[in-house]
């Protein structure tokens, strides 16, 4: 039946509006694109190149070390947990070729956050880069005896540096002329030195270059497209960490979504920057890139001039990012001196792109930002922007075989144009439920004309054109810069702190990341007077990801609670939101 909803006037001509994607594993893209790709660069990471046979060689060469050195058999879980690098995609692909599921944890994460997915993923095996051995190390120790890794497998980001750097980049001779004599071959995408230094190995654990070395052959690769392919965590109002479970199947059909939607070829040149263990990362910065066959240009961290050199000297022509790098980088004095006219597609998701900076990117670089929205349950897209119609802050319009929709969340009714509900979605990308918690999965599910939608707990509203907005959240979560912060998360492991009686995570305010992190804390009588909001701060960095860590704490003597007992969290966000727009009235007035 022909789609009648009304976005289907916007659909871009070129594109049909269901995907028949193969009936294979995401390993055969790889396998096929080193087939046909052989000596072509899959990656340029700090201007040395891992070509397509090279990666194809190192996957194979970890998923024999997996299957012969660690034990891994079909279905079983590999933590992955390291920075973006290319020994992160042989990581993954070779635990793609092992017929065992990928399981990226942040890098961030501290050993008490990671204990979490050791005991719920129960891996066989940890892949880790150099840096994290002594977290990996801690957390395994302190699990209990079947929910530890038996296996480590750790990479050293500087091996890549190995391989003589590239003399040429791939924007043709003059743009890499131009961008040479503004930026030195050797200052371009450098290695922070806590992760060029090489670190002691975790007792037992097998170093990267060995296991590539000794090139043990895996045995028949056996996983199809209905097999688990990857499960990133996402959190929720519990504070625990859930797996989304996704096939083969679910990561394919955004796979070429992502790769089509952006007029993806061989010859295209990505910049890839956002981080690969989270969903948008993964598919768009990996797996599209690998399924065509063309080129990433990765960065081991965000830096809007490098960012900018390796545009020009590389011919960069897409990129997809989060809003606060394109600000962060129109930012920058010297964005002047640097050629990106070589870019043709520019978009992402996350946090929305305020006007101003999408009407510059319109005006001086002739871009038109495109956003998109998606979940881990739903590796990324479900709604896009049309690339010829774009709207801003706004969803855009369901993707290839999608059906959205906004309901009422009670009664599951359908709303009707700018009525606001809550989005719920089925598709072909949607994931099949939460790894070993089949409450959550009951939950998050309804059935809607004969067909499972994912609750999204997203409330948004639907124009008279069809495209998607967000409204406001049904569940409690922080967008900062992009990253998913779950306040019932942070909150129990504040709670560890010896100060902390009671503990309330909101999200504040910031003209930077959109929202932070706050913490409004009591303290324990012995420690009022004793313990400052400074001390709680540096004591939350060490204790959990950077990102989930407040900026901002605020010492009360109670917290508001409901009739129940409830911690009223509501008010205590929108008496914080109504303080800081009454000092920003006060500072206009002045």
């Amino acid at each position: 039946m022909p789609d009648v909803r009304p976005h289907s006037a916007f659909w871009p001509r070129r594109l049909p509006r269901e995907l028949h994607p193969p009936k294979t594993s995401l390993w055969t893209n790889l396998a096929i694109s080193a087939l046909r790709y052989r000596d072509k660069a899959a990656f340029i990471y700090c201007e040395r190149t891992v070509t397509y046979a090279d990666l194809l060689a190192q996957a194979e060469a970890v998923a024999g070390w997996l299957q012969h050195e660690a034990g891994v058999e079909r279905g079983d879980r590999v933590l992955l947990f390291m920075q973006n690098c290319p020994q992160f995609v042989a990581a993954y692909y070779g635990i793609l070729r092992a017929d065992a599921v990928v399981v990226p944890v942040n890098p961030m994460n501290r050993a008490e956050e990671l204990k979490h997915y050791l005991r719920d993923a129960q891996p066989k095996a940890v892949v880790l880069g150099g840096e994290l051995g002594a977290v990996v190390a801690q957390a395994n120790a302190e699990v209990e005896a079947e929910s530890r890794a038996s296996a480590l497998l750790v990479a050293h980001y500087a091996d890549v540096l190995q391989a003589p750097p590239l003399a040429v980049g791939l924007g043709g001779e003059a743009a890499s002329a131009r961008a040479a004599l503004l930026v030195p071959t050797e200052k371009l995408a450098s290695l922070p030195e806590v992760l060029a230094a090489r670190h002691p190995l975790p007792e037992g654990a097998t170093d990267w270059s060995q296991a590539v070395a000794s090139a043990r052959r895996p045995g028949p690769h056996t996983a199809g497209p209905d097999d688990l392919a990857v499960m990133p965590y996402t959190s929720g109002t519990t504070g625990f960490p859930k797996g989304c479970m996704h096939t083969h199947a679910t990561v394919m059909h955004n796979t070429l979504g992502a790769a089509f939607w952006t007029n993806g070829t061989p010859e295209a040149v990505v910049l890839s920057v956002l981080p690969m263990f989270h969903v948008t990362g993964m598919i768009a910065g990996m797996h599209a890139v690998l399924y065509l066959g063309s080129t990433a240009v990765m960065q081991p961290r965000w830096n809007r001039d490098e960012a900018a050199a390796l545009i020009g000297r590389h011919g960069v022509s897409g990129w997809t990012n989060i809003s606060t790098m394109v600000v962060d980088l129109l930012a920058s004095p010297r964005l002047p001196e640097y050629d990106i006219a070589s870019l043709t597609t520019i978009g992402g998701g996350g946090a929305a792109m305020p006007q101003a900076v999408a009407q510059r990117l319109q005006d001086e670089f002739g871009l038109q930002y495109i956003e998109g929205y998606g979940l881990s349950e739903t590796i990324a897209p479900t709604h896009t922007n049309p690339p010829d119609r774009a709207k801003l802050q706004c969803l855009g319009i369901p993707v290839f075989g999608t059906d959205a929709r906004v309901v009422d969340p009670d009664t599951l009714a359908e709303r009707g144009v700018d009525e606001v509900g809550e989005i719920v979605v089925n598709g072909p990308q949607v994931f099949l439920g939460y790894w070993r918690n089949p409450d959550a999965t009951r939950a998050t599910f309804v059935e809607i004309d004969g067909k499972p939608f994912f609750r999204t707990a997203d409330l948004g509203r639907v124009d008279a054109e069809g495209y998607f907005f967000i409204t406001d959240r049904l569940k409690r979560m922080i967008n900062a810069s992009g990253f998913k912060v779950w306040p019932a998360e942070v909150e129990a492991l504040l709670y560890r702190h010896p100060a902390i009686q009671e503990a309330c995570v909101i999200a504040s305010k910031d003209p930077y990341r959109g929202e932070t992190v706050k913490a409004v804390v009591v303290l324990r009588e012995a420690h009022r007077g004793q313990v400052t909001p400074e001390d709680i701060i540096a004591w939350a960095h060490g204790e959990m990801a950077a990102y989930k860590a407040p900026r901002l704490v605020e010492l009360a003597t109670s917290l508001p609670k409901s009739g129940t007992g409830k911690v009223m969290w509501r008010k205590l966000q929108e008496d914080d939101a109504a303080r800081m727009a009454s000092a920003a009235g006060a500072v206009g007035n002045s």
